[in-house]
């Protein structure tokens, strides 16, 4: 009985059934190629390309279930996105920006991996529909002006304190906003993407959610330039 209940343990994790253990080589390739300020070395990354491609492939194979969380289908796919993100740059690379390439996008590179999105449909098909307007704080394009890369795997488990984390940090950042009670100067993400702000309320809301002090809910909004240049 107790070897039934040792291999049913191992075969649960081994195969990837626990979230926690799903992103484990995502989190080993973040920690060794991205500082814990966001920049990415993409030239040791593409060192470890194959192994990049390997947790890609294991991901498309794994895709969430109708019956799994809403935090599973999230960690799922932030990691998704941001894995797909750095390949596409390390297919590329070097280059100076993602703009570099054309229709970054709509890219479909995968399909060995018998992945068929692409990173708009990722985007706005699947995680701006499930109403969390953190994820734009996990999600990166590979740029100055992005949220910076988080050098571990979003997970399960811990999903919702890190997205606090990334968007606090985000916000508290002065070259991507300038915050103050009666002014703010905002990333160019809060403009693109105001709808998701807005379910509860104003955009000012939404970021008084994250900060302090509190913003004057007629603080007047100007938006910074955004610096596309790649994240290195």
């Amino acid at each position: 009985m107790k070897c039934f209940m040792y291999l049913f343990i191992f075969s649960w994790t081994f195969f990837g059934f626990s979230q926690d253990l799903d992103h484990k080589l995502w989190s080993e390739l973040l920690t060794k190629h991205v500082s814990e300020s966001g920049e990415v070395n993409y030239k040791s990354f593409k060192k470890d390309s194959v192994k990049l491609k390997d947790y890609i492939s294991y991901l498309s194979k794994n895709t969430p279930s109708d019956s799994a969380t809403k935090n599973e289908k999230l960690a799922y796919w932030i990691n998704l996105y941001n894995a797909l993100t750095v390949d596409l740059i390390v297919r590329h690379y070097p280059i100076k920006s993602i703009k570099d390439i054309k229709n970054p996008w709509k890219q479909r590179l995968w399909k060995t991996a018998n992945l068929s999105y692409n990173l708009d449909e990722i985007e706005h098909d699947i995680l701006r529909k499930m109403n969390e307007p953190r994820i734009h704080f996990a999600i990166v394009c590979a740029s100055i002006s992005c949220p910076k890369l988080q050098n571990k795997a979003f997970k399960t488990n811990t999903l919702d304190a890190q997205l606090t984390k990334a968007t606090k940090a985000f916000l508290a950042d002065n070259t991507k906003n300038e915050i103050t009670k009666n002014q703010l100067k905002l990333s160019k993400i809060f403009k693109w993407f105001s709808k998701d702000f807005e379910t509860n309320g104003t955009v000012i809301d939404f970021i008084n959610l994250y900060t302090s002090p509190t913003i004057s809910k007629d603080a007047k909004i100007n938006y910074k330039d955004y610096n596309w240049n790649l994240n290195e």
